[in-house]
């Protein structure tokens, strides 16, 4: 069984975010980049496959040569290689049409991309991409088995989790669920000077027009100081719970 899995290469949660030129660009100036969590809960599901069933497991991701770090680290985790389209991942329908034709040309029985980026948060490239090629789709994968050239998965729907078998090829959306956080996997010595050595492939985009266009970002308001009220003023208490917070 051949794996894609899709890497996205995302801000560390706790890096400071920032805007420049009229705020319609995002600094990247002091930010450290990560593995996408839902891409790395996805990547550490297609190692159990490689090491349990036999597959071979390539990453993938549309970035520019500062995302190689991110990728060596997937090889690092276990990935047997790995392919970097050059190009910059401007909006969903972009990255789409360059996974697909990384799909095509690898003949992969199984894509795991996760069902949305930390950043954009976009959610739309594991469901465009399956529309390109005509795969088989589940989104919000909490769990997912493969026996010969079929597949059962579990996904998130509201209210509870859905059940549902269906055949190889198949792409997925997985989320926090399809493994376990605590199985998740930090790349130790070995894999680290293994992943020198692997191979990473570079590959020039298709051409692939842009169909969305970010305007303009905005941070969200500071939330406001605390007021502190006399636990005798029950008055003002409820005055200002009912005028300025508006919760009764």
């Amino acid at each position: 069984m051949k794996i894609l899995v899709c890497i996205s290469h995302v801000p560390d949660t706790t890096s400071k975010i920032n805007f420049i030129n009229s705020d319609s660009e995002f600094d990247t100036n002091g930010v450290q980049f990560v593995i996408n969590p839902n891409d790395e809960f996805g990547l550490t599901r297609a190692i159990w496959f490689q090491e349990q069933q036999g597959a071979t497991v390539t990453v993938v991701n549309v970035g520019g040569p500062e995302t190689e770090p991110t990728l060596r680290k997937a090889l690092a985790i276990g990935a047997n290689e790995a392919i970097r389209v050059n190009a910059n991942p401007t909006d969903g329908f972009f990255v789409a049409k360059q996974l697909a034709e990384v799909v095509k040309n690898g003949d992969f029985d199984l894509v795991i991309a996760g069902k949305e980026s930390l950043d954009y948060n976009g959610g739309m490239v594991p469901g465009m991409l399956a529309g390109l090629l005509g795969y088989n789709f589940l989104n919000s994968c909490v769990s997912l088995t493969i026996e010969g050239n079929s597949a059962t998965a579990s996904r998130e729907i509201d209210g509870g989790k859905e059940l549902v078998s269906t055949a190889l090829p198949l792409i997925i959306g997985g989320q926090k669920g399809l493994v376990e956080e605590k199985d998740l996997r930090i790349p130790n010595m070995r894999g680290i000077m293994t992943a020198r050595t692997k191979v990473l492939t570079i590959l020039e985009p298709v051409a692939a027009s842009s169909e969305t266009k970010s305007i303009v970002f905005e941070k969200p308001a500071p939330k406001s100081a605390v007021k502190l009220i006399n636990a005798d003023n029950l008055d003002e208490l409820i005055s200002l719970l009912h005028n300025e917070a508006k919760v009764i």
